[in-house]
């Protein structure tokens, strides 16, 4: 019996690489699972306002925009990406353990920004590594992810249950389990030495001063999609806790937020077929027109059903958005300057996405559900940013991909 394309030995390579890696993405993913949905529930049970849970959901973001880039180049330059992975994992699960011990808004505030502070470069990492097998030994990056993705799903319907079943006092032990998996991943993540070339959540740090990253066309295209990222910032922080409150079991949240990311893995698996029929400015900005009409939906009062078709819209307002983005810039930044782009893509999208939490916080606390037209708002400054830049954008020409791209 034949392994699996992508996941057979290779040549040079060590051994089991793909397969290793499909289970180190499991382990973050897990943790994500459960974190991203539950984690303001659990802080809905220490008698925190919405206010309190938007700050303590957003000022770690802050922290993890600049702690991420440290760590990775921390981890470029000792020659051995594996052990900051493991003491991101061991650290993660040291402070996923003392949250037993903490309560109010203060220590848990502090905690909650140590721990991603530790836990930011475990997914970045892990990114440069699985990159690294598929520079050097032409391993299938998608075939790997997709793992973690359907890793995230079994994780989100697991907590949907246990939360029916428990209530927010699931989530401690929860998230302990699944930072556990972050040791185990760390454990078996393959032994690669230095890496060739930057990571890319290292290289904010190096960006070159001038170049093809600078240029308008693409500074506005990753202003724009990172707008429209941040402005699922609402959904992130409150959508389980108002699902709660109109009576949708745990099961049902669980069901909601896994099918938003089996949609998003659908589109990923028919990404190539989709490039070559539709221009890359024309399916950015389709995606940003998808997320300003799901947040303008979003506060109506709706069954389930509904719920379900506009969760089914994460397909658009982030797959379609990130697989357009990442292929524009393989046609209009130069090649060593590849991971500076992916650095600055990560930095304007952790820092718009702190912000829109913390004023998400502000706007369910203020006016409920209504504050997600808010996020629509943000979301229609960036398909107006991501509209310019198509309108900058010159014309490739010679390149046969150009005029299927958006060029």
């Amino acid at each position: 019996m034949t392994a699996p394309s992508g996941f057979t030995v290779t040549a040079g390579a060590p051994p089991y690489f793909a397969a290793r890696i499909a289970l180190v993405f499991c382990a973050p993913m897990m943790v994500n699972g459960i974190a991203l949905p539950f984690f303001p529930v659990w802080l809905e049970t220490l008698s925190m306002n919405d206010f309190q849970i938007g700050i303590v959901l957003a000022l770690p973001m802050f922290v993890r925009v600049f702690t991420a880039p440290a760590a990775g180049i921390i981890a470029d330059r000792i020659g051995e990406r594996s052990v900051v992975l493991m003491w991101s994992g061991v650290l993660s699960l040291a402070t996923a353990l003392l949250f037993f011990g903490v309560h109010g808004f203060w220590p848990v505030l502090l905690l909650y920004t140590l721990q991603c502070a530790v836990y930011s470069p475990y997914v970045p990492i892990t990114d440069a590594i699985a990159l690294s097998g598929v520079r050097r030994w032409n391993f299938d990056y998608s075939r790997m992810r997709l793992w973690g993705s359907l890793a995230f799903i079994v994780a989100t319907m697991t907590g949907g249950w246990l939360a029916g079943l428990y209530g927010g006092a699931m989530v401690l032990p929860a998230m302990a389990a699944a930072f556990s998996l972050t040791v185990a991943g760390a454990a078996i993540v393959p032994k690669i030495g230095r890496p060739r070339r930057p990571s890319p959540i290292a290289a904010i740090a190096t960006m070159p001063a001038a170049g093809t990253l600078r240029q308008r066309d693409v500074q506005l295209m990753l202003i724009g999609v990172s707008l429209v990222n941040a402005s699922h910032a609402m959904l992130y922080a409150f959508s389980v806790i108002y699902w709660r409150k109109k009576g949708f079991s745990g099961t049902d949240i669980g069901i909601l937020w896994s099918v938003g990311v089996l949609a998003e893995v659908i589109l990923f698996a028919c990404a190539v077929r989709l490039r070559r029929r539709f221009n890359l400015w024309s399916m950015m900005i389709f995606g940003c027109s998808a997320a300003v009409g799901r947040w303008l939906v979003f506060p109506l009062d709706m069954p389930f059903a509904g719920y379900f078709v506009l969760q089914c819209l994460h397909a658009f307002t982030f797959a379609v958005l990130h697989v357009s983005v990442q292929s524009r810039m393989v046609e209009r930044v130069a090649e060593e300057q590849e991971a500076a782009a992916q650095g600055l893509y990560f930095f304007y999208t952790g820092i718009f996405m702190a912000a829109a939490t913390f004023v998400s916080g502000y706007a369910f606390n203020w006016y409920g559900v209504d504050g997600f037209y808010l996020m629509s708002v943000i979301a229609a400054a960036g398909l107006v940013c991501v509209v310019a830049g198509r309108l900058a954008a010159p014309r490739l020409c010679g390149q046969p991909q150009s005029a299927a791209s958006g060029g």
